[in-house]
């Protein structure tokens, strides 16, 4: 009688099942370390709820379909009337109604509000990106219409509300909205200040008409938008509404939706602007100002979503490994995959530090800590620059360590390789975060205070990170014609943070690792060439997540 040629053995069950926030002991601790000003249980508990969530086959499902069915552009209705309406997958409407519920636009309103936000946005990145972009810009929109009080207290309840309303119908009678932006054109870019797009001041006093075309428009079925125009007095901050009060649709053009590379459940439009109504946010010819703080909370969303597609790819990588047999035993036990896993450990583990201290600092700058604040200044584009560029790689190669089966669209690992290059183009690509530490470096010289300040914490501890210190200063000693070498300096600000953050805080052998191959120039350009001699066994098993 033949054999049977389909038992299936040596496959790694199915990462799900599991709490993604107490698996992740990087995160937990991260946590219970910063919320020092009440007691973490109530918090813990929160995030451990949304974790399990995460976890859950039914919400990973959802994340599956909202990608596999990206939305659709509806111009017009049957009768030829134009309505430009975006049409989601259900899967989409059930995430992200989860994702309000749980607080990712609400970090404005407790103590701690920042560190509990940034674990959560940072586990939801891991179950789909996509909808993390109009949660992230409605968190954001609060710091920019506090420029104006009036607007800030007629909108903050609703942008911070639990509730989530998808009907496109006037502000005031809903109980919970969603904000888009947009700033880019496509003659300009990155440089916002070669906008185009004019606005026109009406008689009732700070309302205008808009006109111009904004080349990506991000989330455009919100409730509202924050853009930037040209006013008679400058460029100026705009709050468009989508319905206006009497219910009547402003104008909103959407022209085409992109075709991303990955992203895929989440909308971004061109649109176009043809008398459309708009309320004045902060001063004319002050709009660059104006958007500065919501720029500075949608950066950190990169860094903490870069972080967690970091932590679901070793994730996925580790428990593969764990489970996987090859040449006579657990491929996690082999010396060489151990030294890879190891290697995307390191990185992750780096990352969510790194995040979860900026979000602290977010909170206490709150407060009126003016040296979190100025910290925040210099820190935040340099994590933005080297925490999102890290990404792709680490993504990658955790998707080699599943080898055909990492390839293979079941596995869940192409669509993070898909996601892994968006944060470190959008909010300003590369270049314009290095650029803008720079321009901290020069005007700010407080930032710099406050960052040698929290580096400084750690001197002492290890030998290599004081030596990346002394380099460091040596490298700011002299910023003349400085543009050239500036990514090198941002990458350098944002590594020896990470050492100074992890000899802290890290076990020891994390702690070693970290200093020995970012700092101490003690292995490859590739993952997988950590000194053998460190403890990398313990490395790896902090990484395991328990289903």
């Amino acid at each position: 009688m033949a054999g049977s040629t389909h038992t299936v053995t040596n496959q790694t069950p199915p990462l799900t099942g599991y709490d993604v926030f107490t698996s992740d002991r990087v995160l937990t601790e991260a946590v219970e370390r910063h919320l020092t000003a009440a007691p973490p249980e109530e918090a813990l508990a929160e995030l451990s709820g949304l974790g399990r969530s995460c976890g859950s086959l039914q919400t990973q499902e959802w994340g599956v379909q909202a990608d596999d069915h990206p939305p659709v552009l509806r111009t017009h209705d049957r009768y030829g009337h134009r309505v430009d309406e975006v049409d989601f997958h259900p899967a989409w409407h059930r995430l992200l109604g989860k994702g309000v519920s749980a607080g990712l636009t609400d970090a404005w309103s407790r103590p701690g509000g920042h560190v509990r936000r940034a674990a959560a946005f940072l586990m939801w990145t891991q179950v789909d990106a996509g909808n993390c972009c109009p949660l992230s810009m409605t968190h954001a929109a609060v710091p920019a219409l506090r420029a104006d009080p009036e607007l800030a207290a007629e909108w903050e309840p609703r942008l911070t509300s639990r509730v989530y309303d998808r009907e496109l119908r006037p502000a005031h009678l809903k109980a919970g909205v969603l904000f888009g932006m947009g700033m880019t054109e496509k003659q300009g870019g990155s440089d916002v200040r070669a906008n185009t797009t004019s606005a026109r001041p009406l008689a009732e006093d700070g309302a205008y008409e808009l006109t111009g075309h904004k080349w990506f428009c991000s989330a455009p079925m919100s409730d509202g938008f924050l853009v930037l125009a040209r006013a008679p007095g400058g460029l100026t901050c705009f709050l468009v509404p989508r319905v206006l009060t009497d219910g009547t649709r402003n104008v909103f053009l959407i022209q085409r939706l992109k075709d991303k590379l990955g992203n895929r459940s989440n909308a971004s439009a061109e649109v176009e602007f043809a008398g459309t109504w708009a309320r004045r946010v902060g001063a004319e010819g002050r709009g660059v100002a104006t958007v500065l703080g919501m720029v500075a909370a949608t950066r950190l969303d990169c860094v903490l979503g870069s972080a967690g597609l970091m932590r679901q790819a070793v994730a996925q990588a580790v428990h593969h490994c764990a489970y996987r047999e090859a040449f006579g035993g657990k491929l996690v036990d082999k010396p060489l995959m151990r030294n890879v896993l190891a290697d995307l450990a390191l990185e992750s583990e780096a990352a969510t530090t790194l995040g979860l201290r900026l979000a602290a600092a977010c909170d206490a700058a709150g407060e009126g800590d003016e040296r979190e604040r100025a910290l925040l200044r210099l820190a935040v584009p340099a994590a933005k620059y080297w925490v999102t560029k890290r990404c792709a790689p680490v993504v990658v190669e955790a998707a080699e360590c599943l080898g055909g089966n990492g390839y293979v669209e079941e596995s869940g690992l192409p669509r993070l390789v898909r996601e892994s290059p968006l944060n470190s183009i959008w909010e300003g690509a590369g270049n314009v975060q290095a650029l803008d530490v720079l321009r901290a470096l020069g005007r700010e010289p407080a930032a710099l205070d406050a960052y040698l300040t929290e580096v400084g914490a750690a001197r002492g501890a290890d030998h290599r990170l004081d030596a990346a210190i002394r380099d460091l200063l040596t490298d700011l000693a002299d910023l003349a014609a400085a543009e050239g070498r500036a990514r090198l300096l941002a990458e350098r600000l944002a590594l020896v943070l990470q050492g100074a953050l992890l000899v802290r805080y890290a076990p020891p052998e994390v702690a070693d690792a970290f200093c020995a191959s970012r700092l101490g120039g003690d292995g490859g350009a590739a993952f997988g060439t950590l000194p053998p001699t460190l403890d990398l066994a313990a490395v790896v098993e902090r990484a395991r997540p328990v289903v």
